[in-house]
């Protein structure tokens, strides 16, 4: 035991000899200089390397040491960067270090050196720097070539939101170089005479083609950089992995924003399993599959890494596999056995392992609800739907997942269904109107259409039951199409019950049952008047004695229509009040309630009536006053009353305003502003059944305007323009009493001088035949086959003219020439006739014009005598007659000198046509052996056609003394 002691302190004593020797060693040699150092460039990513050894240390010798490195920019004495790089350090080791520059390394020269320092406990003196390594220059410029201007960094690769520097470096000294940021000019720095540079904080991201920066010296000289700016890389969010069947991972996660530039691709993204060591590169951005191992792992650590240029972003997660089990989803779901209210839902699942048991969950929708269910099932799932409504879409789903060890549920598989219909569970709503006419009943049934829940169906038709209470034979019945509301009957004064069902394909509804009594029970209820509000109408009423099933409340939504679509709401038996709401109330209209009781027999008899308004409004218009007993001293004011359906609210009462040419009001009236600021008389009429209001003591002669205005209890109607009234004299009515008689007997006395006037016209000088309506038109030859409105000459076959002698001579006064003619002697008529032509041949017409107007004889004795022609006429005078030239001629120079006195033997000319038919004459003045001649047309002419001849010569055979006839009047 002694001597081990002894060995053990010889052992301490000669360990403590030599570290002691070590330290002397060391010491000699401290510090220790660090040497070789080389300085290399990365343009790309703007960084310096620099590496170096330290010779100094002994054959496998390793220390603690600190190296402290300095950068300069542009002088050794400007220092920028100082940083300490502490890392054990062995015998003949390389050390590397990198410094990033946020200037490019183009720009500007820079210098590095180094220093060290022993950080190690096994020595005892610390803390003395070794001497500095020389400056080691760093110039780029040298190597750019001979380019007029460069820019810095080349395809710089940034995140969103860094901060950049930008340089140019120009040959020359020129201050005329403009540089643009994306078009937008920028202003830099000058860093030395041929260098600028540019700084950009919070760089945005623009484009994954980069953003672009240049700079142009004039429009030849421009030289540019694109850097290239992408979205920061995130930390994957939500990562998860889970498995379907125990058999494969599928692990899923939110990547975030995608970084990818055109030139630098996407991040990546790896998968790294710490327990197997096995690692799988991400084929997906947001998903990637895992192969479950075969010796069954139940226990998985994973690792996602994200990794881009830039950076690098890794998530972790921990779990058991047993627990992360989603089913897949339910397959082959079927609906069976649907009917009305329940249905059969089947399904099947994916088996996972063996006794693996699942939970499903089963979805009913329908109108906005959800029914859930939930059962357990292992390879097959079945569930029976109840209590579903007929004719109803149902849409179903199902889902699953693990029942031990709850993870997610599986996706939901959809299905949707109709049920089938059922009969109508509930009787329509019926009421009913009845009116009497004529010793028969007018009833007009009414109902609510089913509602979806109680239909079970589309209603087809609606059966009406008459059922005579009185002939129990006889009942009728009648089939009313949906979707038909109501119908209207025509009953005899007999007692009825009627029933109403709703019918669908699946079958009928109960029978709602409505009584009408032989007496139709329109008793007189007097009319209570009501005030609505914003809730509606509030009822109430007394109960009547006797057996009542219930109580009914009718009313029309809109009362100012035709069809006012009466509603109506029934109430239980203990029921004696009400609110009566409708969307349809509006403000200003009234509302007519009647409110039945309902007997057991089924039968309504009327128990109230109440009116009234939701909001009573002012009156929208006036009344139409008329003034009647207008007198000096008064004058009444007259109007109708207003039909209800017109009134806005209940009228109290009316105003009349009255404006005075003075302006001290009337007895009653006060004085009252208008809203355009004038002043009237006003007065109250609280009575609104008085139509009709006397304004006394007003002033003769004066001017008076009045207006007549109804109020309710909001207001009163509109201020319309004023009616004008003039008040007459005291003495007009006396002289209207007068006045007025005289002027109706003048108009009579007018009217019997009129009618006199036209009845001595019509006796002293009747209306001149129109020559143009003269029955002789219809008998005259035209040369051409249209017939002239006025007939020319030249358009008939003239006849001839014979002159008739007459032996004694008559004065005949001519009207142009104002002379006296005594006729002493009228015997015979004066004759024109028109004979044929010279090859006329035999017995023909003729057409006879006498003067009855101035042969007073031949008028009094009504004869139209024929003249015949004399046998022995000369053969010239026929054929001087034949040419209408000449006739014309002989007529226009007779016509001149017929104008002075005729002689005692005066010459009437007789116009005889073929065409002419016989007529009456005075035989004692005609030639006893006339020859016979056809019927002729006699026209009386209105002017004197008594002709003179005045020395007539032979050759003119007494046609001088022919009286002048134009073409129109010969061819007439």
């Amino acid at each position: 035991m002694a001597l081990f002691g002894v060995f053990q302190v010889v052992f301490l004593l000669a360990l403590l000899s030599l570290r002691t020797y070590q330290i002397e060693v060391l010491s000699e040699h401290l510090p220790l200089t660090p040497e070789s150092l080389e300085v290399s460039i990365n343009s790309t990513q703007q960084r310096l390397h620099l590496q170096w050894r330290v010779h100094t240390l002994t054959y496998h010798q390793e220390l603690k040491m600190v190296f402290q490195i300095e950068i300069s920019r542009i002088e050794t004495s400007n220092v920028i960067w100082v940083e300490n790089y502490s890392t054990p350090v062995k015998w003949n080791q390389v050390l590397h270090w990198s410094w990033e520059s946020e200037l490019p390394l183009e720009c500007a020269t820079h210098f590095v050196r180094i220093r060290s320092m022993v950080d190690d406990a096994q020595i005892s003196e610390l803390g003395l720097w070794s001497s500095w390594s020389p400056w080691e220059e760093v110039d780029v410029q040298k190597s750019l070539g001979q380019g007029p201007l460069f820019i810095f960094p080349k395809d710089k690769l940034v995140e969103e939101g860094s901060n950049v520097t930008i340089c140019y470096v120009s040959r020359s000294a020129e201050n005329n170089i403009s540089c643009y940021m994306e078009r937008i000019p920028i202003h830099g720095e000058q860093l030395n005479p041929n260098v600028f540079t540019f700084s950009f904080n919070n760089v945005p991201f623009v484009r994954v083609t980069g953003t672009n920066f240049y700079c142009k010296r004039s429009k030849h000289e421009m030289s540019g950089i694109i850097l290239y700016v992408s979205k920061v890389l995130e930390e994957p969010k939500d990562f998860s992995c889970e498995t379907r069947d125990l058999k494969t991972l599928n692990c899923t996660w939110d990547s975030g924003h995608d970084t990818a530039l055109s030139r630098f691709p996407s991040q990546s993204y790896t998968l790294f399993e710490s327990f197997s060591g096995k690692k799988k590169l991400c084929e997906h951005k947001n998903w990637c599959k895992w192969q479950v191992a075969a010796d069954s792992q139940e226990t998985y650590n994973f690792t996602l890494v994200a990794e881009n240029n830039l950076r690098r972003r890794r998530v972790n997660i921990f779990f058991n596999l047993t627990h992360r089990v989603r089913p897949m989803n339910p397959f082959n779901v079927v609906l069976k056995s649907i009917g009305a209210t329940n249905a059969t839902m089947t399904w099947k699942v994916h088996s996972i392992g063996n006794y693996f048991t699942l939970l499903c969950q089963v979805e009913l929708h329908s109108g906005g609800k959800v029914i859930q269910h939930n059962t357990s099932i292992e390879v097959d799932g079945q569930y029976f739907l109840n209590e579903l409504e007929p004719v109803t879409p149902y849409a179903t789903r199902v889902r699953c997942a693990a029942a031990k060890h709850f993870w997610k549920w599986s996706e939901w598989i959809h299905l949707n269904f109709i049920t089938l219909e059922a009969a109508p569970s509930e009787a329509p709503d019926v009421w009913r109107n009845v009116k009497s006419v004529l010793g028969s009943h007018i009833v007009t049934l009414f109902w609510k259409p089913l509602s979806k829940s109680h239909a079970h169906g589309e209603i087809l038709f609606y059966k009406v039951v008459l059922e005579n209470l009185e002939k129990s034979s006889s009942v009728k019945l009648l089939s009313i199409p949906a979707p038909a509301n109501g119908t209207e009957l025509t009953l005899d004064q007999c007692s009825y019950r009627i029933h109403v069902t709703a019918n669908n394909s699946a079958g009928t509804s109960p029978a709602s049952v409505i009584g009408i009594s032989r007496d139709p029970g329109n008793k007189t209820v007097e009319e209570e008047r009501i005030q609505g509000t914003e809730d509606g109408f509030s009822l109430s009423w007394k109960a009547q004695s006797g057996d009542v099933i219930g109580y009914v409340v009718d009313w029309c939504d809109y009362p100012q229509e035709p069809r006012c679509h009466l509603q109506w709401k029934k109430l239980g038996p203990n029921t004696t009040s009400t609110v009566i709401c409708s969307d349809a109330f509006r403000p200003g209209v009234r509302y007519n309630f009647r409110i039945y009781e309902i007997s057991t027999e089924r039968i309504a008899y009327l128990l109230e009536k109440k009116t009234g308004y939701s909001q009573e409004q002012a009156p929208s218009k006036n009344p139409q006053v008329t003034i009647r007993n207008l007198t000096s001293h008064s004058f009444t004011l007259s109007w109708k009353d207003y039909s209800t359906d017109s009134q806005s609210g209940f009228i109290q009462g009316y105003y009349v305003y009255l404006k005075p040419k003075a302006e001290q009001c009337h007895p009653g009236f006060e004085k009252a502003v208008l809203s355009d600021d004038s002043v009237c008389c006003k007065y109250n009429i609280d009575n609104p059944e008085q139509k009709t209001f006397v304004v006394e003591n007003v002033q003769p002669e004066s001017f008076y305007e009045f207006l007549v205005t109804p109020y309710t209890s909001v207001g009163e109607g509109p201020h319309d323009a004023f009616m004008k009234v003039t008040i007459p004299d005291e003495y007009s009515h006396v002289l209207i009493r007068i006045g007025v008689p005289m002027i109706l007997c003048l108009v009579l006395l007018m009217v019997l001088c009129y009618l006199m006037s036209q009845w001595m016209k019509d006796q002293c000088y009747p209306d001149i035949p129109d020559p143009y309506k003269s029955s002789v038109l219809s008998l005259i030859k035209y040369k051409e086959s249209h017939h002239p409105t006025i007939m020319n000459v030249n358009d008939c076959t003239p006849d001839a003219i014979e002159v008739v002698n007459k032996l004694e001579g008559s004065k005949i006064q001519f009207l142009g020439a104002r002379k006296s003619l005594t006729e002493t002697e009228l015997t015979k008529p004066a004759y024109l006739y028109v004979l044929p032509a010279e090859n006329y041949s035999g017995p023909g017409p003729c057409i006879c014009f006498e003067n009855f107007t101035y042969n007073q004889e031949a008028s009094d004795s009504g004869s139209s005598g024929h003249v015949p022609v004399p046998p022995k006429a000369p053969p010239s005078q026929l054929a001087l007659l034949t040419s209408p030239e000449n006739l014309l001629k002989s007529l226009e120079q007779n016509y001149v000198n017929s104008l002075g006195e005729s002689p005692a033997g005066e010459t009437s000319l007789n116009y005889v046509s073929q065409l002419a038919s016989p007529m009456s004459a005075d035989k004692g003045s005609l030639p006893t052996n006339p020859p016979e001649r056809a019927l002729s047309s006699e026209y009386r002419m209105q002017m004197a056609v008594t002709l003179g001849l005045a020395s007539p010569s032979p050759s003119e055979n007494s046609l001088s003394s022919v009286t002048l006839l134009d073409q129109g009047e010969h061819c007439r």
